[in-house]
């Protein structure tokens, strides 16, 4: 047989092997049995072990998993991954219908109506219809690069059916179906049962020197085996894990919710969805097109009566609105689109006993007190502690040591107590005397004007305080120095290695020789290696996410922007006034207050001293800022350029201009490129806001 011949067979394998894994995972209608579906993959496999130079990266015999990763890739979203604000209540529900048909000036608007699955959100991008690559939602900004384990889920398609756009970027949620994960956890309990029997019968017939290795061995083994807590950490854990080839071993779907490309077949949400079907794709089989606020609250109490029955966990309903003109014209917040939101079902809650407080420290000074339960299962976690916020809120709750408290899971993940069952108070229960020191330190706490958490005001000394800050400053979002996790920076600290963010700088093999977790010799251990390249790869970070990474109070991302923006220098930040730092846009009494306050300190003028000798940037560099051309003006792009559309946005930036993610009336500018948004140009056109070719924008900034 030709090598033609060959290839051509190859490829029609493939094909037959994606329409028989759509029609079995996406349509639930399997066309031929799974003998006949194995024997067709092994025909396969076969022909690609004797011809592997014929093999397709996106060969359905890849889903088994490729080649262990020693980390994923950090990647930045073309779109970003925004969060859903959350809604409980029907009075909640006509809130947000009022303001959607406020802005958009309309007595009607149509939702779609979505079961919002618990699992994890994943971003998958598609070339020519070739799936190319798969990210996480990570910070919204950045998430991390998941191809090869995405791969392996079979509900994914590796190659689209009919005539998909040539760019197209779509959105999903990967979970585990409810039989599969209560599979996994009964044959991790009878193996369980099966190690305990072999242990129980050893001990009976070793001596004491042999029990103890045997008890080691057995706990280690033991710890293996505990069943997961609930399936949506499992799906989580799962994707993080860097060996694809257990991912695939564990069964993980994925329904599409999103789709986006400059050249969408329709208009709207509900039919591209539709269409996204006819690609390949696994989308919702339960979703409502309505424009009655009564309609959609009848098909929500639909969803959490049959929430029990369905084979996957979900939490809610997603409203959306349909009309993707819409859409745009709501645009977003920075965390949160306007045109969608979540209405969260009822959270599950049980009692349990409050057995004593404790008090976190945060990385601001901010004391927590922390509720210490006896165990109980909370929506398939088991649940020991819980936030009780601050010191008006136990007096709120009237609160004694000793209580029968109801815990929930506010949408259904994070723990908190909610009430006490009085009825079960008896004499031994004790009152709550709210700390008056730091448990770290010693220190005496303030509460502050206006405020309702207590604080400990020793951040130069504080333990507590400093790891947390140490963790802010590495965090992805600030310095991004990766290669150094909680556990690290915490054996730093107790070793005495380092005492605050600048003696990271000081870091050097020699310094990590021994440690636990890095080897027996440092200087050959990968780990150290990373720990000191990630440290020095973030001297190259931007002045504002250098400020973001100092960790002053009040100072977001958002902010520290601004402020980078207005003064281009640490010396001139410095320099500012409080009528100074008033003057820049989204900064308050507060916040002004809190920079100036910072800036008092002559530790903290020390530590960036320090920073600035160690090579961090603290001011504005040629890069950043070329000019002022375009202060004042807000820019939204559009379509395909000659240059990526992050090179588009950073050149605006650069040269003094704002980008914004929706047209609306404070928009300057709409630059199109090839391929760009019909209705972004119909939506320009009813703004008047002007249209710019690549080249015109060229021009402005020449």
């Amino acid at each position: 047989m030709s090598i033609q011949l060959i290839q051509q067979k190859i490829q029609e394998l493939e094909d037959l092997l994606n329409h028989h894994n759509y029609a079995y995972y996406v349509l639930d209608e399997p066309t031929i049995s799974d003998f006949e579906f194995d024997e067709l993959m092994n025909e396969l496999i076969l022909l690609e072990n004797r011809y592997p130079e014929l093999a397709s990266k996106l060969s359905p015999t890849k889903r088994v998993g490729g080649e262990l990763l020693d980390r994923f890739e950090t990647v930045k979203h073309n779109y970003p991954m925004l969060s859903l604000s959350n809604t409980y209540s029907k009075s909640e529900l006509e809130d947000f219908d009022h303001r959607v048909k406020k802005k958009i000036g309309a007595k009607k608007i149509n939702y779609t109506c979505e079961l919002k699955y618990d699992g994890v959100a994943v971003t998958l991008i598609y070339i020519d219809g070739l799936f190319h690559k798969a990210l996480t939602r990570g910070d919204g900004v950045f998430g991390d690069d998941v191809t090869e384990n995405i791969k392996t889920i079979k509900s994914i398609p590796l190659k689209l059916f009919g005539d998909p756009p040539s760019f197209l970027e779509v959105r999903g949620e990967v979970f585990i179906e409810k039989n599969i994960f209560n599979k996994i956890n009964n044959d991790r309990k009878n193996k369980l049962n099966i190690l305990e029997r072999e242990y129980a019968n050893k001990k009976r017939i070793i001596d004491q020197v042999d029990l103890n290795k045997i008890e080691r061995q057995f706990l280690a083994e033991s710890k293996k085996l505990t069943p997961y807590s609930n399936a949506r950490n499992f799906a989580s854990g799962t994707l993080k894990l860097l060996d694809s080839k257990r991912v695939a071993k564990r069964g993980l779907s994925c329904v599409l919710y999103s789709l986006h490309s400059p050249t969408l077949p329709y208009d709207n949400h509900f039919d591209n969805l539709l269409e996204a079907k006819k690609w390949g794709f696994n989308t919702p089989k339960d979703i409502k097109l309505s424009s009655d606020i009564n309609t959609i609250m009848s098909f929500i109490q639909k969803m959490e009566q049959k929430r029990k029955d369905l084979p996957f966990e979900i939490d809610g309903v997603v409203i959306k609105v349909n009309n993707l003109i819409q859409q745009d014209l709501l645009g977003s917040t920075e965390k949160s689109p306007r045109w969608a939101i979540s209405y969260k079902f009822k959270a599950s809650q049980a009692e349990t006993i409050l057995n004593s407080i404790t008090y976190q420290i945060g990385r601001t000074g901010a004391i927590t007190p922390v509720a210490e339960l006896n165990p109980v299962i909370l929506a398939g976690s088991t649940i020991k502690r819980a936030s009780l916020h601050n010191e008006d809120f136990i007096k709120n709750l009237k609160l004694k040591i000793g209580d029968h408290v109801i815990i929930e899971k506010g949408g259904d993940v994070i723990p908190k107590v909610v009430s006490v069952n009085f009825k079960k108070r008896h004499l031994l229960c004790e009152d709550i005397s709210f700390i008056a020191n730091c448990p770290a330190c010693g220190s005496e706490l303030k509460r502050l004007t206006n405020e309702a958490n207590y604080y400990c005001l020793n951040s130069d000394s504080c333990v507590p305080q400093k790891i947390s800050q140490v963790e802010h400053f590495v965090s992805r979002e600030a310095m991004n120095i990766h290669a150094l996790g909680t556990k690290t920076i915490k054996l730093l600290f107790d070793l005495c290695i380092i005492e605050n963010i600048g003696d990271l700088y000081d870091l050097n093999l020699m310094k990590l020789t021994g440690l636990q977790g890095f080897g027996e010799k440092a200087q050959f251990s990968k780990k150290a290696q990373n720990i000191i390249d990630s440290i020095n790869e973030s001297k190259s970070q931007s002045f504002q996410k250098v400020l973001y990474a100092l960790g002053i109070r009040y100072v977001g991302k958002t902010v520290a922007k601004k402020l980078v923006s207005h003064f281009s220098s640490i010396e001139h930040l410095m320099a500012a006034s409080f009528e100074d730092l008033l003057a820049v846009e989204e900064v308050g009494e507060k916040i002004a207050n809190s920079v100036c306050m910072y800036f008092k300190s002559v530790d903290n003028i020390k530590l960036i001293q320090r920073l600035q000798k160690a090579g961090l940037l603290f001011r504005v560099v040629a890069s950043d800022l070329r000019s002022n051309v375009l202060n004042g003006s807000s820019f939204v792009i559009s379509g395909v350029f000659s240059i990526s559309r992050d090179d588009l946005r950073e050149m605006i930036e650069q040269h003094g201009g704002r980008n914004l993610t929706a047209l609306s009336k404070n928009t300057n500018y709409l630059i199109v490129g090839e391929n760009f948004g019909q209705k972004k140009r119909e939506i320009a056109l009813a703004l008047g806001v002007p249209i710019l070719l690549e080249k015109d924008f060229i021009k402005m900034i020449e």
